[in-house]
């Protein structure tokens, strides 16, 4: 294991690095809606239920996630550093990933193969008002924890709004930040933490790291003009440049590709669709692609390229996380950008919502699922389930 303790010496940490990747393994197969669902999904069951980091501390890895790259991925390699150390939070990002690249992987082969789409719109239709309800449901309950003065629920009310212009991610959160920076304390009072706080508080142990088993590569069905070298470095370059949200990237892969020769227009947005009818961030387009290109080791080899220059950064601010989060500039500057979180996730439910509570029964459902969410505390994969089963069957279109 590397790295130092990063939170109080001694004390055992509130979950064990397996059962750790095993959540994550578990939201990476579930997280459909994209990256503010996945967020509730981590929200859920990492800081409600099993309480593995305090829930200003998340939102502030969220904020950070944002810098660069997927911040879905980021923020599950945050957590996994905060806990594991480097080795930690690179097994939780690999293990959150995992089920969507072997999923568009599938997907992949079945489309190059046929040259179709496999029919899923049916399901993935039926599960719209549910991630929608999974988004306020983490709205609310992060809301209830970062938004504590009149200042903050200003702050979250204003992100909210901008997010609804579509503006950049990463502006509303700099905007926040400094507005956190000349406000100071008076942004976001904190309270008195529990009684019970340190016991709840995880805490770091000496771990292992994850081990790389070999994947036999399946023969790559489309053209093999691409060597796994400049498929690499050219999945590389655009990494350093992945600002912003993976909607961001589909401008520039097609750009990029399309330049190459390496997919054709149709084969680049049958590649999107399949991208969407994944869980996990819509980045595993560059598995599609990296699959055309040369099978499974090309898909191997784009996505890792792709996440790398994120994941390098994303490891450096957490591993120095706990020498700056004391700092007052530090504190101020994420007083500001936390209930910014919180309104960008209000946001992403808003947005969603014209293009998937167009009739009764999908109203229906969200509210249903609402209910059995907030209510009932049902975990999200039953609540899903349901969704998929009356998109299935046509009853939610």
């Amino acid at each position: 294991m590397t790295g130092e303790p990063l939170h109080n010496e001694g004390a055992r940490p509130a979950i064990s690095l397996p059962a750790l990747l095993l959540d994550f393994l578990k939201i990476g197969a579930i997280g459909f809606g994209g990256g503010m669902a996945i967020i509730a999904l981590m929200e859920r069951d990492l800081i409600r239920k099993r309480r593995v980091l305090e829930a200003e501390e998340f939102l502030q890895g969220v904020g950070l996630g944002q810098v660069l790259g997927p911040f879905a991925v980021n923020t599950a390699l945050f957590v996994g550093n905060r806990l594991y150390g480097t080795l930690g939070g690179l097994a939780c990002a690999f293990a959150f990933m995992a089920p969507s690249v072997l999923i568009v992987i599938l997907l992949s082969w079945l489309y190059f193969s046929f040259h179709a789409i496999p029919a899923l719109q049916g399901a993935i239709g039926g599960l719209g008002p549910v991630v929608i309800a999974l988004i306020l449901v983490a709205a609310w309950s992060m809301g209830r924890k970062a938004a504590r003065s009149w200042p903050s629920v200003l702050m979250a009310a204003l992100a909210l709004a901008l997010s609804l212009f579509k503006i950049n991610a990463v502006y509303i959160l700099a905007g926040a930040g400094i507005i956190g920076l000349i406000a100071g304390k008076r942004i976001n009072t904190k309270d008195k933490p529990p009684k019970n706080a340190e016991q709840n508080k995880p805490q770091t142990s000496g771990g292992g790291g994850a081990s790389v088993t070999g994947i036999a590569a399946l023969p790559a069905v489309g053209s093999v003009s691409a060597g796994i070298f400049n498929i690499a470095w050219v999945f590389l370059k655009i990494g350093f440049i992945f600002f912003g949200g993976g909607f961001v990237l589909i401008p520039i892969l097609q750009q990029r590709l399309g330049a190459l020769g390496w997919l054709t227009q149709k084969e680049f947005v049958d590649g999107v669709a399949i991208s969407n009818l994944t869980p996990g961030p819509i980045a595993v387009l560059a598995t599609f692609a990296g699959f055309h290109l040369h099978g499974v080791l090309g898909a191997l080899a784009a996505t890792l390229a792709l996440f790398t220059p994120a994941m390098i950064l994303m490891t450096l601010m957490s591993r120095e996380y706990s020498r700056f989060k004391d700092a007052r500039y530090f504190k101020n500057f994420m007083g500001g950008v936390t209930p910014a979180v919180v309104g960008m996730v209000a946001g992403a439910a808003v947005l969603l919502s014209p293009g998937i509570l167009h009739d009764i029964a999908a109203w229906g459902l969200l509210a249903t699922a609402l209910f059995l969410l907030a209510r009932f505390q049902w975990h999200p994969a039953w609540v899903l389930a349901i969704g998929a089963t009356l998109g299935t069957i046509g009853i939610v279109r």
